[in-house]
Order: C-alpha cells, then sequence, then structure tokens
C-alpha cells in the first residue's frame, strides 16, 4: 500500500501564511484560522506544503486504503482559497444555499476572498461536514 501524502508536518502555521503574497488572502486566512479553531476545538496545524487542517479523522476505504485527513481546512492558493469543508456528497448540496460566489471542485470549494460568501452559511456547512465526519468515522 501506498504511503498517504498529505500528513500533519511542523511547519509553523503563521510563518507559511506570512509568506503568502496577498494581504488579502493572509487576512482572509486568519479569519478562517478563527473560525475552524473555534467550530473544532482544534489548533491550526500544517499538512503538507501547504494545506492548513484543523483536528483529524481516520478513514479506510472498501479498497483497503486509510490514513488520516483533517476534519476541516483550508489553503491559501495564488488563484483561490482552497476551502475543504463539504463532503462532496449530492445529499449535502443544499447546504450550498446562499453560500455566495464560489466555485466547486469534487468536494473542494473556491473562492477569491471571504467577504464572496456568507459567514453563517459557510459556519453551518462546516458544522455539518463535521457531524457527518464523526458520524461515519467516529468522534474524532
Amino acid at each position: 500500500m501506498s504511503k498517504q501524502k498529505t500528513q500533519e508536518t511542523g511547519q509553523n502555521v503563521l510563518q507559511y501564511i506570512a509568506d503568502v503574497p496577498s494581504t488579502q488572502k493572509q487576512a482572509d486566512s486568519l479569519r478562517l484560522i478563527q473560525w475552524m479553531e473555534e467550530i473544532t476545538g482544534h489548533p491550526a496545524k500544517m499538512w503538507g506544503p501547504s494545506i492548513i487542517g484543523f483536528g483529524k479523522y481516520h478513514y479506510k476505504y472498501a479498497s483497503g486504503h486509510e490514513g488520516y485527513a483533517p476534519l476541516l481546512g483550508f489553503s491559501p492558493r495564488k488563484a483561490a482559497i482552497s476551502l475543504y469543508v463539504f463532503t462532496g456528497l449530492e445529499d449535502h448540496k443544499p447546504l450550498l444555499e446562499g453560500l455566495g460566489k464560489y466555485t466547486m471542485g469534487k468536494a473542494c470549494i473556491y473562492v477569491k476572498k471571504l467577504s464572496d460568501i456568507d459567514e453563517q452559511v459557510l459556519k453551518n456547512l462546516m458544522n455539518q461536514t463535521i457531524q457527518y465526519l464523526e458520524n461515519r468515522y467516529g468522534k474524532c
């Protein structure tokens, strides 16, 4: 079995954010840290070279692949902030209603800046994602 690519690192989260070229993304990152720490009850930690994650859960797929992933996370990338706060399930798509201006990957939400989205809708989405992960994989 291959080794999990994205793992917790000892990299300093605040230093990583300070190195982000956009001051807007720096400010948004600090707000996201505050929100995600409040919602998860876990401190921000680096996962791999560019993902800021909060808490973790153990997953195991039917294929046998298993590992750990953050409960919630984000990455302030050049083009947009990647938000890892959504399960990607069809049943959860209504949770995106009213979120605001965003685009989607498979289970990743991309926003240019936090002012483009509704804070309460995002926080509800985060809470529902954690509830789903804990129901599926056990208390984290």
